[in-house]
């Protein structure tokens, strides 16, 4: 029963995170705000992109494993306190995804395209960490493996986790201090990239 709870809310997620957004954003801008090209090969965006794809994906197979039990959970981690805690932070963290793409407003993207010039977005919730839809899909995802804890959905963790990082570091960081140069590097020193003062 909770597998297949965390996979309602996880498709709740995906549905309202990406089809309602880019809607809304579509609606609002005439601009679906999707970036993701053909990225090299073996490099590092396209590593980004492989896993986050592999994250939505395992996203989806963990609780269908689970929940018609081809796959038991890691004993350790299967307590109903975990599965309840969970559920608050899978649904916190699909909350604060949605908050943190309404923020970002006119510049929601997903992808980068090295020759668009946006809005460099500080305030808000940005005034706390760089990077607030990555945190809270982390946070969902945290949430969801407290729900579902088998290997498969610790993968989708990890898969994430590193994707972002990659995201992150090689694509989206390097993209905006050459976009915005010292109001970047002013933003960057001041403010962590997924925790408050960290990175």
């Amino acid at each position: 029963m909770v597998a297949w709870l965390a996979l309602a809310v996880y498709l709740a997620g995906l549905v309202t995170a990406f089809g309602v957004r880019t809607w809304l954003h579509r609606a609002a801008t005439g601009d679906s705000g999707f970036r993701r090209g053909a990225a090299p090969f073996g490099g590092g965006e396209w590593w980004a992109q492989a896993l986050f794809g592999a994250a939505l994906l395992l996203g989806v197979v963990a609780p269908v494993l689970g929940g018609t039990g081809l796959l038991g959970p890691i004993a350790l981690l299967d307590r109903p306190v975990f599965a309840v805690v969970g559920l608050v932070l899978a649904v916190v963290g699909w909350l604060a995804v949605l908050a943190a793409q309404s923020a970002m407003s006119r510049s929601w993207r997903i992808g980068v395209d090295p020759d668009e010039h946006t809005e460099l977005v500080t305030g808000g919730v940005f005034g706390l960490v760089r990077n607030p839809i990555f945190t809270s899909m982390t946070v969902l995802l945290v949430g969801l493996t407290a729900m579902v804890p088998n290997w498969v959905q610790l993968l989708a963790l990890g898969c994430l986790v590193a994707g972002m990082q990659l995201q992150v570091r090689v694509v989206e960081e390097p993209y905006l201090g050459r976009t915005h140069g010292t109001a970047y590097a002013d933003y960057r020193a001041r403010v962590g990239r997924f925790l408050p003062r960290l990175g």
